[in-house]
């Protein structure tokens, strides 16, 4: 049965290229997106027109992850016309390059408040009626950065990654008792096929950066370079919204809790295995075994008090 979906940051990239093949796959997908009437009009004109050429359920709703109230009101609309949410999908994210000393700590705060804060508000908004129905699935698209291979120059973007997936790795066990299923798909490096260098942003301290470009000459080209070396000739972005349909799909309780498309191999997947067990193997040692899956639990009984 196709399931209604809201994924953020649908304008372009992993986001974009989700939601049109989810909508493929038979569900009602939510385009999520900021400044749906300026900036982003076209994005939501071509939204359409995509639905209406492959008769499909493709749908926009302006959400801004940086702001509450947004969040909110874009839940609230969902519900309003489809009736249900049954998949919450955090994709929206800012990339920022260059010297990690070169940033000031407002940037550096700016980029935490897209890729972590943004997700704590759409779960806020959202996550009342999932509880509320004691179903429904929380995809994360995290990033090989948080256990791989870190090239310099990313710090900010990396940061902020490693604090989502540990959040979502958090969110997991407090979410199983409500029936609430969590995946974390890892995409690696894609050199093309996304906006993430085209649309990043850089320090505006510029004053250490001559310094750095002394020593570091041409950084980041040779680091987009060689990791478009590492990568097989069939590497395609299109891989991670397979990967995300794939995971949407499974049955309820049998979905992998970390999906890599990693086309550069930087090692994360062998990382977050040995993480993942640890975690797992931790919580069984505590007694608390049952929050590694989705389940309904009864809640416990409250003590009354005189």
């Amino acid at each position: 049965m196709g399931k209604t979906i809201v994924i953020t940051g649908a304008g372009s990239g992993f986001g974009a290229l989700a939601a049109r093949s989810l909508a493929r796959a038979g569900h009602t997908v939510y385009a999520a997106m900021r400044d749906t009437t300026g900036r982003n009009a076209g994005r939501v004109t071509e939204a359409r027109a995509y639905a209406a050429e492959h008769q499909v359920d493709l749908r926009t709703v302006e959400l801004d992850v940086l702001s509450q109230e947004s969040a909110d009101a874009a839940v609230n609309t969902i519900l309003a016309e489809a009736g249900s949410l049954d998949v919450v999908i955090h994709n929206a994210g800012h990339m920022v390059t260059g010297p990690t000393e070169a940033f000031t700590p407002e940037e550096l705060a700016a980029v935490y408040d897209t890729n972590v804060l943004g997700t704590q508000r759409v779960n806020r908004a959202a996550l009342p009626h999932l509880r509320a129905q004691q179903h429904g699935l929380v995809l994360w698209i995290g990033s090989t950065s948080s256990r791989g291979g870190t090239p310099p120059y990313l710090a900010p973007y990396f940061a902020a990654k490693a604090a989502m997936d540990s959040l979502a790795v958090s969110y997991a066990a407090e979410l199983a008792r409500f029936n609430i299923e969590t995946s974390i798909v890892v995409p690696g490096s894609f050199t093309s096929g996304t906006n993430h260098f085209a649309t990043g942003g850089h320090p505006s301290e510029q004053t250490v950066i001559p310094e750095y470009e002394a020593r570091y000459a041409g950084l980041m080209d040779q680091v987009s370079q060689r990791l478009a070396d590492l990568a097989p000739a069939d590497a395609d972005v299109s891989q991670v919204a397979d990967a995300i349909v794939e995971v949407v799909d499974a049955p309820h309780g049998s979905r992998p809790f970390r999906v890599h498309v990693d086309p550069a191999d930087d090692g994360s997947e062998e990382v977050s295995r040995v993480a993942d067990r640890i975690r797992a193997e931790f919580l069984t040692r505590i007694g608390l075994d049952d929050l590694l899956a989705p389940h309904t639990a009864a809640p416990a009984p409250t003590t009354a008090t005189k």
